[in-house]
C-alpha cells in the first residue's frame, strides 16, 4: 500500500482596488501595497514594493488618465502587483538624458525587480512587476 500525505495547497493572497485617478493615486496604491505586506507577513522589502508600485501607478494616471486598478497578488514565493490602465500603448523603458527629471520610472522597476511586464487587457493594458519572497515560500 502506497500512501501519501495530502498535498497543501499554496497560500494565496489577493487584493484589488480601484484608485481615484487623481494626484493622491500613488500615495493610495503605496498604502495599500505596503498594508497588505504587513497583513500577510510577505518577506519582501515593503519599500521596494511601495516604490514599484509608486512609479507603475504615476505612469498610469500621467499617460492614460482613466480610472487605474491595482491588483496585488502573493503566491509562489513571489508578490506580484500589477496596475491596470485604459490606454493601449505599451510602455517604453527609456533611456533619459542624465539632467533629466523624469523618465526613469520603469528603468527603477526593470532593474529592482524580479520580472516585470505588460499584457492587453479588455479595457487597456496592465503593467507588473513581481518581487520574490527573501525565503523562496510563502509564509502562513
Amino acid at each position: 500500500m502506497n500512501k501519501t500525505a495530502p498535498t497543501r495547497s499554496p497560500v494565496q493572497r489577493s487584493l484589488s482596488v480601484l484608485l481615484s485617478p487623481g494626484p493622491s493615486a500613488a500615495a493610495e496604491a503605496r498604502r495599500y501595497v505596503c498594508e497588505a505586506i504587513r497583513a500577510w507577513c510577505v518577506s519582501v522589502d515593503p519599500y521596494i514594493a511601495a516604490l514599484l508600485t509608486s512609479e507603475l501607478v504615476t505612469n498610469a494616471i500621467r499617460h492614460a488618465g482613466g480610472p487605474v486598478s491595482l491588483f496585488v497578488n502573493c503566491s509562489a514565493g513571489q508578490l506580484r502587483v500589477h496596475v491596470q490602465d485604459t490606454s493601449p500603448e505599451w510602455p517604453a523603458l527609456l533611456e533619459p538624458q542624465v539632467e533629466a527629471e523624469d523618465g526613469r520610472g520603469l528603468m527603477l522597476v526593470a532593474s529592482l525587480s524580479a520580472d516585470w511586464g505588460c499584457y492587453r487587457t479588455s479595457v487597456g493594458k496592465a503593467v507588473h512587476f513581481t518581487l520574490a519572497l527573501a525565503d523562496g515560500l510563502d509564509e502562513s
